[in-house]
């Protein structure tokens, strides 16, 4: 009574080479032909045996393991370059090739089974939030605005600060000031709030006498309009930007 062997589903010569090669523990790039091809045959036999139907592609594997075979018992042949022609250079490239898409199915199915767990609910927010539209539409408000635009503004108050030098005392030398922290200018803010109920933001600027003062200034008025002691209000893109005192109690708070 002979023995039944079950042999491993395979999906093509490529996958039973590769098994072949992952058993032997051998290197792809240094395939020992003589003894693969020897079990390669071996499981073209068993094929034989369960299903003719497929063992054909295999079949041609086989033929090509051969041919390599026989090349290896020749002679090398060489290329222009005087470099030896590897027999089983075509072979290698081919099994590389493989090996790379089957390791990418694999992590493609991974991926499938774990999006398979990942579960969804219907949006629940709430209709006040679903239907909120903001004041102010930001897109329509800053749709003109460019670079260009902003960095001639910029210009425009750098030269204000400019014209305000004088060009006579300015060439006897500097006098280095330390630079104003924002405590000290929140101060110079609010007694400065405590006089003028209404007033520009230029005006506001012509008072600074530094790049560093511009800064700090800009950074309290933010500050105090976050803290609804001031409101600021610009009737159109780039047109005067008012600033008015909402809270002399919260002015003099400090």
């Amino acid at each position: 009574m002979g023995i039944t062997i079950k042999l491993q589903a395979f999906e093509g010569p490529l996958d039973l080479l590769l098994h072949l090669i992952d058993k032997n523990k051998v290197n792809i790039y240094d395939i020992p032909i003589v003894e693969i091809t020897e079990q390669y045959l071996t499981y073209i036999h068993e094929m034989e045996r369960q299903d003719l139907n497929i063992v054909s592609e295999f079949l041609v594997m086989a033929a090509t393991l051969i041919n390599i075979k026989c090349k290896m018992l020749l002679p090398k042949e060489v290329n222009e370059e005087g470099e030896e022609i590897d027999p089983r250079a075509e072979l290698v490239e081919q099994l590389l090739q493989y090996k790379m898409f089957k390791f990418m199915a694999e992590e493609l199915k991974d991926r499938q089974q774990d999006a398979g767990r990942s579960l969804y609910k219907n949006p629940t927010i709430p209709e006040e939030v679903l239907h909120y539209v903001a004041p102010i539409d930001i897109n329509e408000l800053l749709s003109d605005v460019t670079l260009r635009k902003l960095t001639s503004v910029f210009k425009t108050v750098m030269k204000r600060q400019e014209d305000r030098i004088d060009p006579i005392r300015s060439r006897y030398g500097n006098i280095e000031k330390e630079d104003i922290s924002i405590e000290d200018k929140m101060i110079d803010m609010e007694e400065y709030l405590l006089n003028h109920r209404k007033f520009t933001f230029w005006e506001l600027l012509d008072r600074q006498s530094t790049k560093m003062e511009i800064v700090v200034t800009f950074m309290v008025v933010l500050e105090m309009m976050k803290a609804g002691k001031i409101s600021i209000v610009q009737e159109e893109t780039f047109g005067e930007i008012y600033i008015t005192v909402l809270d002399e109690e919260k002015v003099n708070e400090n």
